[in-house]
């Protein structure tokens, strides 16, 4: 991306394109003549930086230049998903004469399915609400989906040349749902598309940051699917960091925020590695093919809207970051599970429903707000309210369908959240069929060098008995559920009363999570929420059987090859669909 100090005034002659494209953000190869100052376009942005100030001081959200000179691209789809057969109606905005679009079956071996080039160019302005009534914007072309198309992740690329010869690039996607006729596999697995949508800021506002509000300044409780996505949600470089604290911290340093610094200085999203397909889902996608497990893909939205699509599955699986679920989604997999189905779930904390609306074009969720001002608060859609699963206004804890609650976690392994923590899993119960293949003993630790244990997990209000973690229960955890293996986690920061540390929550989350449990902050109440855990556990449910490793990063440990966590998700993907056991 480019820096916008030392802009050209009013009235500059663009330079002249080069014959060809250096990378995706037009930037020029060492040694190139040609200044980027030259070419930098738009009015500089300053804002004071305060020394006792934090990150949540410094957010930003993604959103379009609208230059007429410095060009750019964005592109949205109709949907969110399709079935084969389907035509994919693609909006688009841009300033350039012409553009292309690229349109690719992503994983392991991406295939490119479509391409045009010398698209015409249509600039659309995007609406001031375009966060939470969408962008609204004319179709520019269309695709018809081929009828024997592959389920599975179809990335957009739209792509337009820039007056001086670089390219800028943005990234889209859909989902092609698999059909009776088109379906490969026993196993599903279900993007957490919920999550994602709430991290999407584009256009002014997520369910976190935003312009949203009397202030212009809050999150918006109303998402729309009809716009982009914030940049780093579908696509990141190689090398862009996570949020685990790697490496190690020095001594008596101050946490570090590498992805802020990073997405700060490279023009990614605020939250870019919170959530999405690139950072976390991906991963999982490209090491399954490689290990030859076959899967169909569908997203929440179409657990919600066609639940009947779980009933050709074995068994369904969810990894990465799982924070935001549906009633109906919630219910769906339930009735899956107890009626024989296998719910293998290798990602964290399961926290918010949420509503959607306009069959899935806008997402609602108020949040810690609800019990004040979610509309169905007094009406007799109720049990919809758009709240925490654990805290007293929703009361339906998590547990009761992946085995684990999201305030029972939630934060480990980054910033000033034990970045010096394991890291990985100590196994409390080796001899359990999901270490089948291990050697893992008592008190071992597995996943700690690929940091598999990181950023937000999901655990229980449990107990030690002779050495072994139990279930309380007063959590609302079933009486079936079994704890495997586990490492502790907190809800506040490490406040260190010394100068030059730039803190991020600091005590918000402990809080909130007071108030939602117990209604009220005080200290006795925050000493009974200030601290968590992560675990690995085991609950038979009716005719079927969920296992959840609670850790937005477990995928971390099949991309870098760890032998323990590729075991055990083998294990546990070839119980759950009737595989044969795969050899160690």
């Amino acid at each position: 991306m480019s820096d916008p100090k030392d802009a050209p005034g009013p009235g500059a002659a663009p330079v002249a394109p080069a014959p060809r494209p250096v990378n995706s953000f037009g930037q020029r190869a060492p040694g190139d003549p040609r200044s980027l100052k030259a070419i930098n376009v738009g009015a500089p942005s300053i804002g004071p930086m305060h020394a006792d100030g934090g990150w949540q001081d410094r957010r930003w959200y993604d959103a379009p230049r609208e230059d007429p000179v410095w060009h750019e691209v964005h592109t949205y789809t109709d949907a969110i998903s399709y079935d084969p057969g389907d035509t994919v109606r693609l909006h688009s905005s841009t300033h350039a004469g012409t553009w292309s679009l690229e349109i690719v079956l992503d994983g392991l071996k991406p295939q490119t399915v479509f391409r045009k080039d010398d698209l015409p160019g249509v600039f659309h302005p995007t609406p001031k609400d375009a966060y939470e009534a969408g962008c609204r914007w004319p179709e520019s072309l269309s695709w018809k989906i081929p009828a024997d198309a592959r389920s599975g992740f179809y990335k957009v690329i739209s792509t337009c040349i820039r007056p001086d010869g670089g390219r800028y690039v943005q990234h889209h996607f859909f989902v092609v749902r698999p059909t009776a006729a088109t379906q490969t596999a026993k196993l599903l697995m279900i993007l957490p598309t919920s999550t994602w949508l709430a991290y999407n800021d584009w256009g002014g506002a997520s369910s976190y940051i935003g312009v949203h509000g009397l202030d212009g300044n809050s999150a918006s409780p109303v998402l729309s699917v009809q716009r982009p996505w914030t940049r780093g949600i579908v696509w990141v470089p190689d090398g862009a960091p996570r949020i685990c604290a790697a490496p190690l911290p020095d001594p008596l340093t101050a946490p570090r925020y590498h992805p802020k610094d990073w997405a700060w200085s490279h023009g990614f999203g605020y939250f870019y590695a919170a959530s999405g397909w690139a950072m976390y889902d991906r991963h999982f996608v490209c090491w399954a093919e490689r290990e030859g497990i076959a899967f169909d893909m569908i997203t929440q939205t179409d657990l919600h809207y066609r639940p009947e699509i779980l009933d050709r599955y074995q068994a369904v699986v969810i990894v990465g970051h799982d924070e935001y679920w549906s009633h109906d989604m919630r219910t769906r997999i339930d009735r899956f599970v107890e009626e024989g189905g296998k719910l293998a779930r290798f990602g964290g904390n399961f926290m918010w429903q949420v509503r959607l609306e306009e069959s899935g074009a806008r997402q609602v969720c108020y949040k810690s707000m609800a019990a004040n001002a979610d509309p169905v608060r007094d009406t007799k859609d109720r049990h919809l309210l758009t709240g925490a699963w654990e805290s007293q206004a929703v009361n339906w804890p998590g547990a009761t369908t992946v085995g684990v609650n999201g305030l029972q976690g939630v934060y480990a392994s980054w910033g000033a959240f034990s970045p010096r923590g394991s890291k990985g899993f100590t196994v409390y119960r080796p001899d359990h069929w999901v270490f089948d293949g291990t050697r893992l003993g008592y008190a071992d630790v597995f996943g700690a060098e690929a940091n598999i244990f990181s950023y937000e997990v999901d655990g229980l209000d449990y107990t030690f008995r002779h050495g072994l973690p139990y279930p309380t229960h007063a959590d609302g955890a079933p009486e079936s559920v079994t704890i495997l293996a586990m490492a502790p986690a907190g809800k506040a920061e490490a406040m260190f009363p010394v100068e030059g540390y730039r803190y991020y929550l600091g005590e918000n989350d402990m809080r909130g999570a007071a108030q939602s449990l117990y209604g009220n902050q005080d200290p006795e109440t925050l000493d009974k929420v200030r601290y968590g855990s992560g675990m690995l556990v085991h609950m038979p449910k009716g005719r079927g059987e969920v296992v959840t490793a609670g850790t937005c990063e477990w995928v971390m440990g099949l991309t870098r090859n760890d032998f323990y966590t590729c075991r055990i998700t083998r294990t546990v993907l070839d119980r759950f669909t009737g595989a044969e056991p795969h050899a160690a």
